[in-house]
């Protein structure tokens, strides 16, 4: 996975609970998948008027992950997020999880999101504004895919 590292990052904290553990003794891979979604998630909330977030909800059409380094139990840990381009229909968003005390990254992340209008239930185009706020710019073809 190719990373930008001009574009701008949305953290947010972790802390593994025992719930997340499993029988090999570290975090399963089911949940840094969840924590991928809450990361984003709490990125769009932190971003977005409460109309916006009224009008629309994303889902996911595509994950990529990669494992680097196991979670432990007790470990303190960052999920750094940041969108990369956003075409007419959407989204890719980037994750890293990072160990906090020593940055270490445990699992990166590239998943495609799909802009789905809340009163019809139907995906929608991503709107030009809310582009300009989370994308970057597509070196190959523009944001017009």
């Amino acid at each position: 996975m190719s990373i930008d590292p001009s574009t701008e990052r949305f953290e947010v904290p972790i802390s593994v609970d025992p719930s997340d553990i499993d029988e090999l003794g570290h975090v399963n891979n089911v949940v840094y998948l969840r924590w991928v979604q809450e990361a984003a998630i709490s990125h769009w909330r932190a971003r977005t008027t409460d109309e916006q977030q009224s009008e629309i909800i994303w889902v996911v059409v595509r994950h990529e992950i990669d494992y680097k380094h196991p979670a432990m139990p007790g470990d303190q840990l960052i999920a750094r997020t940041w969108v990369g381009v956003a075409t007419v229909s959407t989204f890719e968003r980037h994750t890293e999880i990072v160990r906090a005390s020593d940055q270490r990254l445990l699992a990166q992340a590239r998943t495609l999101w799909v802009p789905i209008r809340i009163d019809t239930g139907r995906p929608t185009r991503v709107d030009p504004e809310i582009r300009r706020r989370f994308s970057v710019p597509d070196k190959g073809t523009g944001p017009e895919r």
